[in-house]
């Protein structure tokens, strides 16, 4: 590290996106989606303003807030959007965050959290997930601080319902309560409702997963005026222009387009269904996900010989070197034709008579 690093960052574990290899693989690594954006999409690239892209994107982003608060029944006043969900949480986090505050979230989740609370220097508690992978409310509903998860989880793909995320939110009106909803379309419900009854929630969402734009970069937040009021003064003081002209125009379009993106839900879920189903057929054990990927464990091979013989087929999933899961792959859903592809690698691995040299 350099002379100038401040020593706040000096033990500051960055946060290790999927590895992104080039050449011809198939990704099922980073949850991204194999599906185009709407449409709509394409039609404004077509016609985005050419000659005003010398010109600043507007750093309200209006159009991009109004269009996400339509079709969640609210109004801009109560949208906050970034580049990226991840981005949003860090203005979240540096809006409402000082050093030393107590935040707590799943022992078993998404690694910015711990990331984030590591930079900010929060007072951070991981609460251990249960046996089953599934959330122990009552450990945050009787915590003191606030709280962040991811609903449904990741890597696990396990959601908690609406009734146990508001008991949790109801509990203390003076903590924050940060629900991320990055894979919540894909058969669960919203807390985004909540919002309405409680100034203490906030909830993120994204459109890298079920809007198929993981590369538009956009995230937005849900809740009340005041809190977003608060996170656009620091989003001001920071990068004003922080969303890109083409970003602003492309999100309100796929916004608006609602039949296009429950199309590609539904696509997503009936892949996913039928996947899952033939690797309980190879003697897979699978967590019942509501997600864009499954998480799945086989009792005779283990983990990492499943995850180096994909990867010797160029096929790239997710294997977590972590106490409790490091026996377990994610992978994310594709298109029909290649988890078709994927399926057959994997019979061939798994195949009667292929036995696992590290057994």
């Amino acid at each position: 590290m350099s002379y100038f690093l401040l020593d706040d960052y000096a033990n500051m574990e960055p946060y290790l996106p999927g590895e992104q290899p080039e050449g011809k693989w198939i990704k099922l690594n980073a949850n991204e989606s194999a599906l185009p954006p709407s449409p709509a999409v394409l039609k404004i690239l077509n016609e985005a303003e050419y000659e005003g892209m010398g010109f600043y994107s507007d750093p309200h982003c209006h159009k991009l807030r109004q269009a996400i608060g339509e079709v969640y029944g609210f109004d801009e006043k109560n949208v906050f959007v970034g580049n990226g969900a991840d981005e949003v949480l860090a203005f979240c986090m540096m809006s409402f965050f000082r050093k030393g505050m107590k935040i707590a979230f799943p022992d078993i989740t998404y690694d910015f959290y711990r990331t984030y609370a590591t930079t900010y220097n929060l007072d951070f508690t991981q609460f251990p997930l249960n046996d089953d992978f599934t959330i122990n409310v009552d450990d945050y509903v009787d915590y003191d601080g606030d709280v962040i998860l991811a609903n449904p989880n990741n890597p696990t793909g396990i959601a908690i319902s609406v009734s146990e995320i508001e008991r949790i939110v109801k509990k203390n009106p003076e903590r924050m309560v940060i629900i991320d909803e990055a894979y919540v379309d894909y058969g669960n419900v919203s807390c985004i409702p909540l919002v309405r009854k409680y100034d203490n929630l906030l909830v993120v969402q994204t459109f890298s997963k079920s809007r198929n734009m993981a590369g538009a970069r956009i995230g937005f937040a849900i809740a009340n005026e005041d809190m977003i009021t608060d996170m656009n003064k620091i989003k001001f003081a920071f990068n004003p222009f922080n969303m890109s002209s083409l970003a602003i125009e492309a999100g309100a379009a796929a916004a608006r387009d609602v039949d296009y993106w429950q199309k590609c839900i539904h696509q997503v879920c009936d892949v996913r269904d039928a996947f899952e189903k033939d690797l309980k057929k190879l003697g897979f054990d699978v967590i019942n996900t509501t997600t864009n990927f499954t998480f799945i464990t086989h009792p005779h091979f283990s983990a990492t010989y499943l995850f180096k013989e994909l990867k010797k087929r160029h096929i790239l999933v997710r294997h977590y070197d972590t106490p409790r899961i490091n026996n377990y792959l994610r992978i994310t859903i594709g298109s029909f034709d290649v988890m078709l592809k994927v399926l057959y690698a994997i019979k061939e691995i798994v195949g009667e008579g292929y036995e696992s040299p590290d057994q």
